[in-house]
């Protein structure tokens, strides 16, 4: 019994209830008091569980325990026989108990089988539930033994490695190792099953570096078995592959749940790259509220099944290449279950009662009633019961009607049974509990008053008198404190209590008591720590015990560094431990636990986050990016994200100095798909490719934040403006564009578009106004015409062409025109054609043409044109430009031919643009000392050149040159004379001859003459003694066969002697031969044209003498 004491002026309510409580707890807790002799039926207290199975070890132990005055006697059926146990050695039971103890000496299966235990007394008899006992024998645990052959498998297919182990019982726990009994790493791709077997949603080359080992363990009996390893040959195949669910199979499923028991949903899918798993109800996103994923995403485990959890469970599993959903179906079933469950009866003679049994269940369970374990149709009859559906009453009962009752509720999946006894008996009241006892208690404490009674018909109870205590109160308790390190600290603990009540103060750190000595001190109300250390640091807790009740104040401890003693307030450890809960389509919860703060509050979280856009075919990955901070109080958020994102998330925490490190980051997290939020922009509509009858809408894509979903396409939406037909629409999933064909030339269609991925329709976007495709214009402008000419530019007048010959959509009307020739007739031109667009705006148009070459004859016509072509060209028509000013002359050169006189020349302009009047030359020095004066020079039109004598050698000019006509002076062009007027550059022209290396080569020249004349003189001197006779004739032989002389000079020739072959008569030859030992043979050659006779100019023919030959150098 219960009492709840709270405030002064309310105790006076609390005395009808306390009445009420112990009432009820008579009607409730209705039991004969076992201290006394006064009679019950039998009632079973405690049994084995109905699934009862044991390990075979002596003894097996089947529990059956019962009270009742006269104690009951014990009996056992198995599989509905009774059992002998007085007969059967290996079977025996306990004295005043009903547990079997069987020891089994063969096999203990033999003893397997249903049991049910009967307590029976004189009053009647109690009857357990059936208890089905399994023995876990040795062959239900092993494997049988087996060869297993290696697995080949290609890379990207999908596997299963079946396990099967024993099926027990009990049912074994399973788990994949390798042969080194290191556990197989799962994750999204590699992942186990409830019964053991292990999936592959696809096989990588990695795959193949290893064994695998399915082992199994009992838990009863802490045995483990394990399967021989199982090898795997990985063959190179498959890339990426859609999805494709391997459990279960297809597309829907039913499966069946129990009410109250745990439901395990489990989904794994193939696939390249590994899908991503997600789980929806009813179409709908799931609350997880009593619900877990695990097994990355893969099973949806239900703890405790309410019948709100029926209905259909999708399994959606998507990777880039597509998505597909597979519908479990639950079907919420249960084994009865007590609504009211019957309680025993205790009646005086003549008095008249009910015992009511209502269950529930699905399906509804049927009621049927025992009494003394029979059927109650079956059993004697008794005046006074009868029986009406789930009630049992009684009237006028007499002892006779004693009995104990079943009420027993059943449907196909299982039954529950209980037992409730009618006692008639007369019993006066009595108190079963301690009498005149003591309980203190304080005000607004719970406490538990327990009157124990008993009496037949029901006593009624008073209850008399309450003294309060006003309860403990901390008036001034302790603050957390941060103190410098070596001051004192100094924590609160004023107390108000009741004076009657014994006391005690004690202080704990950390929640260990406290040593105190001489730097801790305790007064009355308060606890000083003097010269505090960094050990000093923790939580000091102020505790106040009395009798009835204990009351604790704590607060905190913190030691900062002093000048000496330096402590960084950096945030010590980054968050730690972040968990991924609550998933949806665009939200999820991150919950860490936060890192040390070092004294220094943690003012503000950074959470950060980097994703893979999960494209159709690849993935788009990023780096680490901020996403939201948050207050520093908090370590749970909601994470606003992107649907159909792979995220992995990091938080950083922020105390007042700066930031900590990153968190690890949190394992992956994929977002759910949705439909597309966004609209296709830049949507337009116009003809496209050489064909007139279509239209091509285009637009631009989504970029890949914008998905949601896979199988991003676009939905295209057109018909006709200004007509009544019905929208047609077409999805494509390839490209931005669609092209529609035969349509009319140049006709408006509106326009819209919208994306579409696999979970739905985005929004549609607004309509655009779109044109099918143009023809060539079948007119041309009309009225071309000039004004407003001038030397270089123009005005264009010409008259628009209706809208309706234009074929299109207007783009411009542009001027085609070219310089026929020039008013000069000797100007030789170029006629390429120009041309100038112009903008329609207006009825009459018309646009300023610039650019044009003065004094020159032109000819222009004009086209109007839409997107795609030109029209025809209009009239073509002449005009002339007046005459302008002329270009820059060409070519100006400055030239220095003598030492005081400076040379220009030019060419003519290269565009006169009119009649050449003359040139201006202007010039001036640019020597500061001679001033900046301006000299101008008129030079006719037939004049290209000037000179112009200079003051000294030392003087510049910068020159201007430009030509006139008579509109005006044209560009001038401008340039400075060089630095060849230098006095350097004058002196290397005049005085060359005084240059030492000049000098020196003629010195070297000189020298090399006179060695020749020398050799020249020696070798003469001994030439005349040479006999030449012989090479005389084969000369003149070799002179009469080739050149056929006369003969006279060749007796000439004879007649010459040794003597003349002198110096002096050789002097004239053309050519002058040595030979081997140095004579001359040129004369013997009749290469020489002398006669034989001396002319009067013989002797200027000698040779000269040296000095001569040097004076000619």
């Amino acid at each position: 019994m219960l009492f709840k004491a709270e405030m002064s002026a309310r105790k006076c309510w609390r005395i009808p209830a306390i009445l009420t409580i112990l009432q009820q707890t008579w009607i409730l807790a209705m039991e004969i008091p076992p201290d006394g002799e006064e009679l019950q039926p039998p009632m079973i207290i405690k049994e084995s569980p109905q699934d009862h199975i044991v390990d075979p070890v002596d003894p097996i132990i089947v529990a059956c325990e019962a009270t009742g005055n006269p104690p009951p006697v014990f009996t056992w059926t198995r599989n509905g026989v009774y059992l002998n146990v007085a007969r059967d050695p290996q079977v025996s039971m306990r004295w005043r108990s009903g547990t079997l103890e069987i020891f089994f000496w063969g096999r203990p299966d033999d003893y397997e089988g249903v049991y049910q235990c009967t307590a029976t007394n004189e009053f009647g008899s109690a009857l357990s539930s059936y208890i089905s006992l399994r023995v876990s024998s040795k062959p239900a645990r092993t494997w049988l033994k087996e060869y297993l052959e290696p697995v080949s498998v290609v890379v990207g297919l999908p596997l299963i490695l079946p396990c099967n182990p024993p099926v027990g019982p009990p049912k074994p726990d399973t788990y994949w190792l390798n042969s080194t009994m290191v556990p197989i790493h799962q994750d999204r791709r590699v992942s186990k099953a409830e019964n053991g077997d292990l999936y592959f949603s696809s096989i990588v080359a990695e795959d193949a570096f290893t064994n695998y080992v399915c082992v199994a363990r009992f838990p009863f009996t802490n045995t483990i078995q394990q399967k021989p390893p199982l090898i795997l040959q990985v063959l190179t195949g498959l890339s990426h592959t859609a999805p494709k669910f391997l459990k279960p199979k297809g597309t829907t499923s039913t499966t069946m749940a129990m009410l109250g028991e745990e439901l395990i949903l489990e989904c794994f899918a193939a696939g390249v790259p590994t899908p991503s798993i997600k789980w929806t109800k009813d179409w709908q996103e799931m609350s997880m509220t009593g619900k877990k994923l695990e097994n990355f995403n893969k099973t949806l485990r239900i703890k405790n099944v309410s019948m709100d959890d029926g209905g259909d469970y999708i399994c959606s599993a998507s990777n880039r290449m597509g998505s597909l959903d597979h519908v479990i179906t639950v079907r919420v079933k249960s084994v009865p279950f007590w609504v009211e469950k019957p309680e025993s009866l205790v009646l005086s003679r003549d008095d008249s009662g009910s015992i009511v049994c209502r269950a529930d269940g699905i399906p509804r369970p049927q009621i049927q009633w025992l009494v003394n374990g029979e059927p109650i149709s079956d059993a004697p009859k008794s005046p006074g019961r009868q029986v009406s559906g789930d009630t049992l009453m009684f009237r006028v009962v007499v002892p006779d009607s004693a009995a104990v009752f079943q009420c027993n509720a059943s449907n196909q999946y299982g039954y529950i049974m209980a037992n409730a006894f009618l006692a008639v008996m007369d019993m006066k009241p009595r108190l079963l509990g301690p009498r005149d006892e003591l309980i203190k208690t304080t005000e607004g404490n719970n406490t538990h008053l327990d009157c124990p009674y008993f009496g037949s018909p029901k006593p009624d109870l008073r209850l008399t008198y309450f003294y309060f205590i006003e309860p403990i109160k901390i008036v001034r308790a302790p603050h957390n404190t941060v103190v410098i390190r070596g001051s004192l600290a100094h924590f609160d603990c004023k107390i108000k209590f009741d004076p009657t009540l014994d006391v005690t103060v004690t202080w704990l750190k950390d929640k260990k008591f406290l040593i105190l000595g001489r730097r801790m001190t305790k007064d009355e109300d308060s606890l000083s720590i003097a010269d505090v250390y960094r050990r000093d640091e923790g939580v000091y807790t102020c505790r106040v015990k009395s009798e009835l009740e204990e009351v604790t104040a704590s607060a905190k401890l913190t030691v900062m560094g002093t000048s000496t003693y330096t402590v960084s307030t950096h945030v010590y450890n980054p968050p730690s431990d972040l968990e991924i809960s609550d998933p949806s389509e665009r939200s999820v919860r991150l919950t860490w636990i936060p890192g040390l703060s070092n004294h220094s509050p943690i003012k503000e979280y950074v959470v950060q986050f980097t994703e893979d856009l999960l494209a159709d075919y690849w993935l788009l990955p990023s780096s680490w990016k901020n996403l939201s901070s948050y207050p520093g109080s908090l370590n749970s958020v909601i994470l606003q994200l992107t649907p159909f994102v792979e995220y992995r998330f990091r938080v950083i925490a922020v105390n007042g100095i700066g930031p900590s490190k990153p968190s690890w980051p949190s394992e992956y997290y994929q977002t759910g798909g949705a439909v597309p939020d966004a609209i296709p922009r830049n949507i337009q509509g116009m003809g496209s490719g050489v064909f007139r009858n279509n239209m091509e809408i285009s637009w631009e894509p989504l970029e890949y934040r914008e998905w949601n979903g896979p199988k991003l396409g676009y939905m295209v939406w057109w018909r006709r403006r200004d007509s009544r037909e019905e929208w047609k629409n077409y999805t494509t999933y390839w490209w931005c564009s669609y092209i529609i064909y035969d349509t009319d030339t140049f006709t408006p269609y509106e326009i819209k578009v919208q994306a579409v991925n696999f979970f739905g329709y985005g929004p549609e976007s607004p309509i655009v106004l779109g044109y099918s495709g143009e023809d060539r214009p079948v007119a041309a402008p009309s009225d071309l015409s000039v004004s407003d000419i001038e030397s270089t530019k123009l005005t264009v007048h010409w008259d628009p062409v209706a809208r309706a010959d234009i074929m299109g959509d207007i783009k411009e009307y542009k001027v085609y025109y070219w310089r026929e020739s020039s008013r000069l007739p000797w100007h030789i031109v170029s006629r390429r054609i120009k041309t100038k667009s112009f903008k329609a705006n207006g009825p009459r148009l018309s646009g300023t043409l610039i650019g044009l070459v003065p004094y020159s004859n032109y000819r222009m016509y004009i086209v109007v044109a839409n997107n795609r072509y030109e029209g025809p060209p209009s009239n073509t028509i002449e005009f002339q430009t007046p005459e302008g000013v002329p270009s820059i002359p060409r070519s100006f050169r400055i030239m220095h031919r003598h030492y005081d006189t400076i040379y220009l020349d030019w060419e003519e302009p290269a565009e006169p643009n009119g009649i050449l009047t003359g040139y201006i030359l202007k010039y001036q020095t640019l020597n500061i000392t001679l001033g900046d004066r301006i000299l101008v020079e008129y030079i006719p039109p037939n004049i290209t050149y000037f000179s112009l004598r200079r003051f000294d050698r030392y003087t510049r000019y910068k020159f201007s040159l430009a030509a006139q006509t008579e509109t005006g002076v044209g560009e001038a062009f401008t340039e400075e004379s060089p630095h060849f007027t230098t006095e350097e550059y004058t002196r290397d022209q005049v005085d060359i001859v005084t240059q030492g290396w000049f000098i020196g080569l003629m010195c070297a020249v000189a020298l090399l003459v006179l060695i020749m004349l020398i050799v020249f003189f020696i070798k003469r001197s001994r030439g005349g003694k040479y006999p030449v006779r012989d090479k005389k004739d084969f000369a003149l032989d070799e002179e009469e066969s080739r050149q056929g002389r006369s003969q006279g000079v060749i007796e000439h020739i004879g007649r010459r002697t040794n003597s003349d072959d002198s110096l002096m008569e050789y002097g004239e030859g053309e050519e002058i031969e040595f030979n081997e030992d140095g004579s001359f043979i040129g004369e013997y050659t009749g290469v020489s044209k002398r006669t034989i006779d001396r002319s009067p100019y013989h002797d200027s023919s000698e040779p000269t003498s040296p000095v001569a030959i040097y004076s000619f150098a």
